[in-house]
Formats: C-alpha cells, sequence, structure tokens
C-alpha cells in the first residue's frame, strides 16, 4: 500500500486526540474501522506507531517520526492547494473588489474603470469584513475595502497585507429639527453625554464597533438604552423623523432632512483599510488601487455633510498612514 495524505491525517489525529475512540468521532469513522486503517498503515511504514493502554494511545518512536513529518507535510500540503486555487480563480487580469457598506467601492470602481477602460472590474459586498477578507484570502476575490475601530486589527492579519486607505472622525447623525442640530454650525461639535437619552441606530457588522461604541458610552456615563441594527436607508429614515440618531463616517453624503456633527474629543476614530494577499499576482497593482482608494475617498470626503468639520480635525486625524503587511 503507497502511503497517501489521508494516512497521515488519520495519524495525526490519533495523536492529536489520544486515543482511537476519540479519534474516530472526530473523523466520523466506526472505531472499528479506524483501527484496521490504522493497522494497515503501520503495515505500510514498516512498525507500530501507539502504543496501546488503558489510558488511550501514545506515539511510538516511529510513531513519533511519522507525527514529526506529517506535522510539516500537511499544513505545507494545505497551503499548495490554497495558493494554487487562488491562482486558478484569479483568470484574466482585472479587479474583483469586495467591501463593506460606505461610498468607497463604487467610487473605487468609477476610478479603475476611468483609468483603465476595457478591464473586468467586478464587486461583492458584505455586512461581514471577515468574510469579505476570508475571501481575499482564499483567492476568491483581489481586494478587500473595509473599516475598523480605532487601532484595532484589520481581519486576517496574518494571511493578508493591509495598508491605510484614510481615518475618520466618527460623527453623529441627527434630524434637522434635532434640539442638539439648531442654532449650531456644521462644525460645531456634540458631547456624547448629551445623547444619554437617545435611542440609536446603526448598520450591522461583525468588527469591533459595537464594542468600542458601548466603551465610549460607559467613559461618558451612560449606556445606550436603545439600537436599532438596520440597513443604511433605515437608519437615515429613523434618524429623519426622530426616532433615533445615528453614528456615521465623515464620508457620509449630505441628506436632506439629516444632518452630522462631529462628537466631542473624538471618541471614535474609522480606519479605511485596503487589503490583499501578498503572494497573490494582483499584489503588484496594490499600490495603484490604494491611490485610487484614496482619490475616492477624497471625493467622498469632498461631497460628504461632514466636509467641513473634518477640514476642522486634527491633521492626525487626516492623515493615511500604512498597516505592516502580514
Amino acid at each position: 500500500m503507497d502511503l497517501e495524505l489521508r494516512h497521515l491525517k488519520i495519524v495525526r489525529a490519533v495523536a492529536d486526540a489520544g486515543s482511537l475512540t476519540r479519534a474516530a468521532t472526530a473523523l466520523g469513522l466506526a472505531q472499528p474501522a479506524l483501527s484496521a486503517q490504522l493497522k494497515r498503515i503501520e503495515r505500510a511504514l514498516g512498525g507500530t506507531l501507539f502504543v496501546r493502554g488503558r489510558e488511550g494511545v501514545r506515539p511510538t518512536a516511529l510513531g513519533e517520526l511519522v507525527l514529526e513529518r506529517a506535522r510539516v507535510l500537511l499544513p505545507a500540503v494545505c497551503e499548495l492547494q490554497e495558493e494554487a486555487q487562488r491562482f486558478a480563480r484569479q483568470g484574466a487580469q482585472g479587479y474583483r473588489l469586495g467591501g463593506t457598506h460606505g461610498p468607497l467601492l463604487g467610487g473605487l470602481v468609477d476610478r479603475l474603470a476611468d483609468a483603465e477602460p476595457g478591464v473586468a472590474v467586478t464587486t461583492y459586498t458584505s455586512w461581514s469584513e471577515r468574510e469579505v477578507a476570508g475571501s481575499v484570502a482564499e483567492g476568491r476575490l483581489d481586494f478587500a475595502l473595509v473599516g475598523v475601530c480605532g487601532e484595532s486589527a484589520p481581519p486576517e492579519p496574518g494571511r493578508l497585507a493591509w495598508m491605510e486607505v484614510a481615518r475618520d472622525p466618527v460623527h453623529v447623525m441627527l434630524a434637522e429639527d434635532h434640539p442638539l442640530a439648531l442654532g449650531r454650525a456644521v462644525a460645531d461639535e456634540v458631547g456624547l453625554a448629551e445623547l444619554a437619552a437617545e435611542a440609536w441606530t446603526d448598520v450591522p457588522g461583525d468588527g469591533c464597533f459595537g464594542d468600542c461604541f458601548a466603551a465610549a458610552c460607559v467613559r461618558a456615563g451612560f449606556t445606550p438604552a436603545c439600537v436599532y441594527e438596520t440597513d443604511t436607508a433605515s437608519c437615515v429614515h429613523l434618524v429623519r423623523v426622530g426616532r433615533a440618531v445615528g453614528l456615521c463616517r465623515a464620508t457620509f453624503p449630505a441628506t436632506p432632512g439629516v444632518v452630522t456633527r462631529p462628537l466631542a474629543g473624538t471618541p471614535l476614530v474609522w480606519r479605511h483599510l485596503l487589503g490583499w494577499h501578498p503572494a497573490a499576482r494582483v499584489a503588484a497593482r496594490a499600490v495603484g488601487v490604494l491611490g485610487h482608494a484614496r482619490a475616492a475617498h477624497a471625493e467622498a470626503l469632498g461631497r460628504s455633510a461632514g466636509a467641513v468639520a473634518l477640514r476642522a480635525a486634527p491633521a492626525s486625524l487626516r492623515a493615511a498612514a500604512p498597516w505592516p503587511a502580514a
């Protein structure tokens, strides 16, 4: 019998489980079937791999040798398979972009289409930053355009390279007739504590923004009584009719019936990030894509309701800085 990768996976599973019973359960096999397979593997390798005892199994010297090699070979083969799949999925030259909700993805598509007419640009959107990043790591997408709260690490930090597109202070959305909006200029700040009695609305996501917001409220001396998590259009509607106040990025576009105001002390910051796999063929084009993303952010900011307020913000919030590559 020739040794196969599945045989090494069985040996590793038995060693990790410490017993044939637990290994059989993990592998979805009946214990007699696993025992028979293990005996065939031992015959192929020329000796006993495990010593059976009352407390389970432990590897022999030969078993340790095989396990040492298996723990090198199996991850290497898995990495090879992922790299081959990534290469095969990339196909013809083009851009497969993934992003979360926000205005930057559309702006990036527009700029790439203008810069490279005839080159295919496709998009995928999700509420999940992790899903988008995972798709890039697995080769289904070329670039991820996502955001994180403050200095939080981006998703897939060990597999993807990340660069910062821009960072914005988080603003509050208010109905135009809200008491905190009336009589205040666009750049006038609103203290988070002034909003303690409000209901809130925000879009969903699987990053840490919700936790960061809750922590900022605690520091301001309150806990939000109600948070409506819904899509962007519904968030805007709830704010416009005075049912809630919302959180938004500085790039939030000017919207009838809604005003935005910066939060005093900048308790929350949003970092826009571009990610890619450093081993992918598109990695050579990452610097160019990053430049287009930064230009798209500048354009979105120029059209936004919070543009005046952001121009008055500290330079540290307007400057883009790199996130080290994985």
